[in-house]
């Protein structure tokens, strides 16, 4: 469980380090996560053999097991954030209006985002059946 925690917050780390190193407007847990995805694709191919040489940690399962159990505690990573909103109500009052329209314009930006990859990626996935498949 050590390694894969460590393994999680190094690439938070490195995606930190990479968005305020070249200065792009990318969160760096963003960048992290993509990071921790390639990392995740380059141990599960086939190609590479890259599990014998990483601890056993992280080819058995114990760094899913890991990132599920962060996964379900992820509310209370949540409680920092509630509590500073709590401490600017000032702020929340003055632009709270603003606030609001951009939670719900983004909120309809993304759900029309997801929907059109979503049909994207089903029309792709339809033209690639074989004949007679269904």
């Amino acid at each position: 469980m050590i390694a894969s925690l460590a393994l999680i917050l190094l690439a938070q780390l490195l995606g930190e380090a990479l968005a305020r190193g070249a200065g792009v407007p990318v969160p760096g847990p963003v960048i992290g996560m993509g990071l921790m995805f390639a990392f995740l694709l380059l141990r599960d191919s086939a190609r590479f053999g890259l599990p014998r040489y990483l601890p056993k940690p992280l080819t058995d399962g114990t760094l899913e097991t890991t990132a599920r159990g962060l996964l379900m505690n992820l509310s209370l990573l949540f409680v920092p954030a509630g509590v500073g909103v709590v401490g600017r109500l000032d702020l929340l009052r003055a632009q709270g209006g603003k606030l609001a329209l951009v939670l719900v314009v983004s909120t309809a930006l993304s759900l029309l985002v997801t929907v059109l990859v979503f049909r994207a990626v089903a029309a792709l996935v339809e033209r690639r059946k074989p004949d007679g498949e269904s």
